[in-house]
């Protein structure tokens, strides 16, 4: 396994939005109590380690099939609580063996979600990482921070790395709008200030920005010499997009390169594998099959479905 992940010549990277991957834990000064046993939704350790290794599962099967398979070089994680729950997944889930290493926020998200980044250590040398801050807008709860890691591949160039998870659409879409924008203006800062070290960085921005293709803060980072590789991807079993809400598809996740990346070859494809999806019974089609279907537990991985990209190295 060590030997085939050595010589690909492929850089494999997963986005994935985790659906409130929250152990069983009260953690102290943060509203975390909806996902506990004596809770509403009854979240226990039995109902915690199914979905931790319905999470792993789902990360295995974006390496491929058959003789081509490999497990993915990094993963971007959105909806992730703590160390607890990155520990459980990289040392005592099925990707135990898989040897990944991991970095995360700890943000003041008061809910105490985050974002992490899991990484293999024989394709990815880690250099740094930090945390973004965003600041919220007057009246608004903080958000999660954005998560910059970088690392040296396999060719022996730098990789810059952004895990986004941006502000949701709780009160409207466009009332949250502005603080979706902040999150954007503080990731074109960030490349602003890589860039004026490496003109050519390679760089990759990826998470959940809860908004779609044609939305104020995706055409902002497309603007500012970012390709949108995960564009237009689509899954091979029907999935258009990575969410489904009211029977239309759309992706709220999405994958930016810099330009020196998108001259290489990039491919991007979205994962709706049999065990990750059910049939949409009130509009038709497939639908990720979620954990929870409001507060009535349901027992999928997650309402996100994962996008692979492929980089030819």
């Amino acid at each position: 396994m060590l030997i085939s992940l050595l010589l690909t010549s492929w850089l494999t990277f997963v986005e994935l939005n985790c659906e409130n991957l929250f152990d069983w834990r009260h953690d102290e000064g943060k509203n975390d109590y909806e996902y506990l046993p004596d809770a509403t939704r009854k979240w226990d350790s039995h109902r915690y380690w199914t979905k931790l290794n319905s999470i792993a599962q789902t990360i295995i099967s974006c390496g491929g099939e058959g003789e081509a398979w490999t497990l993915p070089d990094l993963v971007a994680l959105a909806e992730v609580e703590n160390d607890s729950v990155m520990n459980d997944l990289t040392h005592r889930s099925l990707l135990r063996n898989a040897g990944y290493e991991y970095v995360m926020t700890h943000s003041d998200d008061e809910r105490g979600i985050d974002v992490a980044l899991l990484y293999s250590p024989f394709t990815f040398r880690l250099i740094s990482h930090h945390a973004i801050g965003v600041s919220p807008p007057e009246g608004r709860h903080a958000t999660r921070d954005i998560l910059y890691a970088s690392g040296l591949i396999t060719t022996g160039d730098t990789l810059h790395v952004m895990v986004v998870h941006a502000p949701s659409r709780v009160n409207g879409e466009r009332s949250t709008r502005p603080y979706r924008l902040r999150v954007a203006e503080r990731i074109i800062t960030t490349i602003d200030s890589i860039r004026q070290t490496d003109s050519k960085a390679n760089i990759i921005v990826a998470g959940d920005f809860n908004d779609y293709d044609s939305d104020s803060a995706i055409v902002r980072l497309s603007l500012h010499h970012l390709i949108h590789a995960s564009s237009g991807a689509k899954g091979s079993h029907g999935a258009r997009g990575t969410y489904k809400h009211r029977g239309q598809w759309g992706s709220l996740d999405h994958i930016f390169v810099s330009e020196s990346l998108a001259k290489r070859h990039t491919e991007c494809h979205i994962i709706d594998a049999p065990f990750l999806t059910e049939e949409d019974e009130k509009y038709g089609g497939l639908q990720p099959r979620r954990t929870y279907v409001g507060y009535r537990y349901h027992g999928g991985s997650s309402d996100h479905l994962p996008i692979v990209m492929k980089i030819n190295e």
